[in-house]
């Protein structure tokens, strides 16, 4: 199967038009068959690497797209720089902050015991948990 294809099938699982920069984008983050975490800046390069115009705009309305169909979550570090993950199950993500990388880390050793209580009028939708790391001095 061509990666354009399995960027189009990836689409039609969320019901999303696949428009030429939707397969094109989709191509790049699952043509593979592996996970990836991007940013819109770096998805727009590796776009413009395969020698496809796509503008950073459309890149990052897309992701959104992506995200609000569920084919893919975003990572939010430091409350500025979204990272956007294709594995949408919960796990935890390892923060590499000498490279500004977002890579999965080990949900199998992640305990959290106790979450505290909503305020009155509000739930919690989720728990993202980020583990900042840096190269030992």
């Amino acid at each position: 199967m061509s990666l354009e294809q399995v960027g189009t099938q990836w689409l039609a699982t969320a019901g999303l038009r696949p428009t030429r920069q939707r397969v094109t984008l989709a191509a790049l983050l699952v043509g593979d068959g592996q996970h990836r975490h991007v940013t819109a800046e770096s998805l727009f390069e590796a776009a413009r690497d395969v020698g496809d115009a796509v503008s950073l705009a459309t890149v990052y309305n897309t992701l959104s797209a992506f995200c609000d169909a569920g084919l893919m979550q975003e990572v939010t570090v430091d409350g500025s720089k979204s990272y956007f993950d294709t594995n949408t199950h919960d796990h935890p993500h390892f923060f590499w902050e000498d490279e500004a990388r977002l890579t999965d880390a080990p949900s199998d050793q992640l305990v959290i015991a106790q979450l505290p209580d909503a305020p009155e009028g509000a739930e919690i939708a989720s728990v993202d948990v980020v583990i900042r790391l840096r190269k030992k001095a």
